[in-house]
């Protein structure tokens, strides 16, 4: 396969990891300001806001190392190869960390939309931990039909 047809993915990949790398950057610290303007008697607020939100950025751009690298084996005609296996299965791990940092913050967005009256707060927590949960049940499903697309591959390369 020609390197350029997933030229276009590739680029995708890179562009999604940028707002959130200028999101770490630059609204995390504010985030954490704000939860520390608001119980200024629990100063530790902030920093459990500092981990669980960095915590979470670290999963989420191994898993978008691991779809380069799929894009890489794609483009190498090694799609249908364990490798390709092997990198769904990251993907699905760290989108289930990722989930689960969300879970366990979870009480951080429901401080901060009690003290703040924004209850919509408590459904865009909900909605990074059902869009986790989402990449990970479709990488499982990936992961399950590779893998039996490379047995039945390498079972008709036996029989021929």
């Amino acid at each position: 396969m020609k390197r350029g047809s997933t030229l276009f993915l590739r680029i995708a990949v890179i562009l999604i990891g940028i707002p959130v790398l200028a999101l770490c950057i630059f609204v995390v610290p504010v985030i954490a300001h704000f939860i520390a303007q608001l119980y200024p008697e629990h100063n530790y607020l902030k920093y459990l806001v500092f981990i669980d939100l960095y915590a979470a950025a670290i999963p989420f751009y191994i898993a978008l190392y691991q779809a380069y690298k799929l894009l890489g084996y794609i483009d190498q005609n090694k799609a249908f190869s364990e490798l390709s296996v092997r990198v769904l299965k990251n993907i699905k791990y760290c989108a289930t960390i990722i989930s689960s940092i969300f879970v366990v913050g979870m009480p951080l967005f429901y401080l901060i939309a009690e003290k703040d009256d924004a209850p919509g707060i408590i459904i865009i927590g909900l909605a990074l931990i059902f869009a986790s949960m989402v990449i990970a049940v479709f990488a499982a499903v990936l992961q399950k039909l590779l893998k039996e697309a490379i047995d039945i591959k390498s079972e008709n390369d036996l029989t021929v």
